[in-house]
């Protein structure tokens, strides 16, 4: 079983996407999601208290500033916009594929788990997570 989900950001944050995807799955396997894009990933995080999603994006925020920030003027990829290499690290620090257990057409994430993308732009974008149970 295949899919694509669709996911239109409006800028930098986590997208929670759990309700989408508990809502395509069937049956038992392994559910695989992949984000086909360079600056944004996918977490498991917890879904209960809406600081976590506040906290992780100002820490990766000040982990990884703007190409305007002083500290990152050694990059040269910044003709795409200052979030654009910052993007690039976020993405090549976070994870962009996930597997998650399915049992009797359930996801198997614990009791404050959810699944999110990260944008990691600060523009509206357009994301696609392809889906494969297996």
């Amino acid at each position: 079983m295949q899919t694509t989900f669709t996911i239109t950001t409006q800028g930098q944050g986590l997208y929670e996407i759990t309700d989408r995807v508990a809502d395509w799955v069937a049956g038992d396997g392994l559910l695989t999601l992949f984000i086909r894009h360079t600056s944004a990933s996918l977490l498991i995080q917890e879904n209960a208290d809406p600081e976590v999603q506040t906290d992780l994006h100002a820490f990766f925020t000040r982990l990884v500033p703007p190409t305007t920030d002083p500290s990152m003027a050694y990059l040269t990829h910044t003709y795409e916009g200052p979030d654009d290499m910052p993007g690039h690290i976020k993405a090549a620090l976070l994870p962009v594929s996930l597997s998650i257990p399915v049992e009797d057409g359930g996801l198997r994430l614990g009791t404050w788990q959810g699944i999110y993308l990260f944008e990691h732009r600060s523009a509206p974008h357009v994301r696609e997570v392809a889906a494969h149970l297996g």
